[in-house]
Order: structure tokens, then sequence, then C-alpha cells
């Protein structure tokens, strides 16, 4: 059982009451104070965090065992924990995960493998830059995320004081028409101190949030801001198209001074959704309430009669949509079956192109 002292130094690391009474109930005869939370993970190596300081670790070649290439130990997961005679920490159990953000792999061999981003989030800040990494199609990708892992989820849209304030007024409105009930939007500036109270009623003690966003759209600014202190490491974008290099290479936990916890990420090259068909339609909601007064219950929304949905949802989200059902349906077959699908898109382009060689000829 976790005592109230021991409890009070671990809500320092983001011991919520729920996750509590989740691990009293999973293991009540577990040796308490042996309970630590991952907060890095570098290949084998772990940092481990007991409330007061941090020591490296290793996990045990039995857990590794238990856990899959790519659902293993992350960043935010509590774990149980002992020392060997030799000062070496030892991981020997995991706590079963509350929550997880965890998104889709390809590895160019036609399989598709899930990978877990962190563990044990109550709130995902999703980052977008109001310079060249504005992207609404690709907010609509980060929610999709924080909703199908049931996390909050706030869009930070920032470097306002790089652009004009009529025009980061603007782009805020339309992050504002985008977003789904239960999410907010703010708009700052990284660098400022001011941003610790624009944040402020996700930041309360014992809770933990995840940076979340592509490359230079101002993670580690932002974390470093929280922190109060240059923690992190920041690198200037490219000029010509704005993007970021990649300054942050690992996923890390930290400790802010108001009590709550913020994990840093690497930024998202690329972002597939871990979700099937039907519960990709409880994220774009929208789309799925106006599918029921289009004329045929099997429209496509695409060149069919009577499409409520082509009629009233914005093309752009539309496309997205789209384009998410098709990423979906590929990672539902077989290596068969997109083998096959690829043969007859080669005998269609092969079919198109002799057409096209044929009008020449005539013309």
């Amino acid at each position: 059982m976790i005592n109230e002292q021991l409890a009070a130094r671990l809500q320092a690391i983001g011991l919520t009451p729920s996750m509590r009474q989740h691990i009293e109930t999973l293991a009540p005869d577990q040796t308490a104070p042996f309970l630590r939370r991952i907060t890095q993970v570098q290949r084998d190596a772990l940092t481990l965090h007991d409330g007061d300081r941090e020591h490296p670790a290793r996990a045990l070649p039995a857990l590794l065992a238990q856990t899959t290439e790519h659902d293993g130990l992350a960043v935010g997961d509590w774990v149980f924990a002992s020392c060997n005679r030799h000062g070496q920490w030892w991981v020997h159990q995991r706590v079963p995960p509350l929550s997880q953000l965890a998104r889709r792999l390809h590895d160019g061999r036609d399989k598709v493998t899930r990978a877990t981003i962190v563990s044990n989030v109550d709130t995902a800040l999703l980052v977008m830059g109001l310079d060249h990494d504005y992207n609404l199609r690709r907010l609509e990708r980060y929610i999709a995320l924080a909703r199908l892992s049931q996390l909050n989820a706030v869009v930070v849209l920032t470097k306002v004081d790089l652009c004009d304030p009529v025009f980061a007024e603007r782009r805020l409105r339309e992050v504002w028409a985008l977003l789904p009930p239960g999410i907010e939007a703010v708009a700052l500036n990284g660098l400022d101190h001011r941003t610790n109270d624009a944040l402020a009623p996700w930041l309360a003690p014992g809770r933990t949030l995840v940076v979340v966003g592509s490359s230079g759209a101002g993670k580690s600014t932002l974390t470093n801001t929280l922190l109060g202190e240059t923690r992190q490491d920041t690198g200037a974008n490219r000029l010509d198209d704005g993007r970021g290099r990649h300054t942050t290479t690992a996923r890390s936990l930290h400790v802010l001074p108001g009590g709550a916890c913020i994990i840093d990420t690497p930024g998202l090259r690329t972002l597939r959704l871990d979700v099937d068909a039907d519960t990709l339609g409880t994220v774009f909601d929208d789309i799925a309430q106006l599918s029921c007064a289009c004329r045929f219950r099997d429209c496509r929304h695409q060149d069919e009669p009577g499409c409520a949905v082509r009629e009233q949802a914005p093309p752009d989200r539309l496309r997205n949509f789209q384009k998410l059902q098709r990423e979906i349906l590929r990672d539902a077959m077989s290596a068969l079956e997109r083998k096959d699908q690829r043969n007859q898109w080669k005998v269609r382009h092969k079919a198109a192109r002799a057409r096209d060689r044929a009008k020449r000829e005539v013309a």
C-alpha cells in the first residue's frame, strides 16, 4: 500500500488519485517504496524518478520478454524497480497504463505496427506555429490522436510575436471553427513568461501534459519557458520553408515548478492514427451526423447524388476524412491484398497512358 507521505512525494511526478487506486488494486502486496516513474527511454537504458531524484536503470530480460517490440516501456510509465548489491537499478514490473498516446508505423515491408508515444498522460498540448508550420489538416490529425486516446487536448498556437496581430487573430478564429466541443485553443509567445498564466488551467499539481507537434513548432521552447530554465535544446528553423531540424531526439519528462509534469517529444514527421473505421466516425462526428441525411446509406461522399456531406462539410475537411479512411482500409489489408491493389493500379495507369498516346497520334 502507498502511505500518505509517499503519495505526497510521488504526486510531484504525476501520481494521480486514480493511478494510486489502480496500483493498489493491481499490486496490493508490492513494496510501494520501490515505485518509480520512467522519465526517459534510450533504447535499453531507462531513467527513473522516485519523487526526489532521478537515477539510471535497465529492465530485466523477463520484463522485456513480456512486452512487444512496439508496445514496450514508454516515458510516463509507472514501474516497480529494485537495486542490487552493486547499486544498479533494475525494473521488474510495469504497471498497466491508464492512458496511452500511440500511432501506427509502416516499416516499408507491408507490415503495420503500433508504437506508443507516451503513457499516463492527462492533457495533450497540440503545438502548431503561426508561421510555415500552420496546417489545419495536420491539426485535425493531432486532434483525432488526442480524442482517440481519450485525453484532454489544448491547441497551442505559438510564435504569435512573429506575425501581425490581425493575422494571428484570423488564424485563431479558423482553429476555433475547426475544434470539436471540449477542446480549447490559445495563441501565445512561447518565450514569454506569461505563457504559464495562459496554460494555468491545465498545469495543476500532479497532472501530466505531453507536448505534440511537428519539428520547429516551438515545443521545446514552450517546455523551457514552463520550466523557467533552458533544459531542452532548441534550434532555428530553415529560412526557406520554416521547417525545424529535429533538435529534440528523445522523449523526456520534466517536473514543473508549479507541481505539474510535462513530457517533451521529438517532432512527428508522419502521423498515422491507430484507429479503425468505426472509431474514425466518432472523431469526425460532424461528418457522421451529416451522413445520416445522405440519400444512400452506403454513400461514400464522392459523386453520389443527394450527398448531404459533400453539400455542407468543408471540402478540405472532407478530403482529409476520406484520406484517413483510405489509410485505415490499407492498414486492414493483408500483404497479398495490398499487392493485388498495386497491380490493379498499374493496369489502370498503363491503360490511361495508352489512351493518351492514341489521342496524340490521332491529333
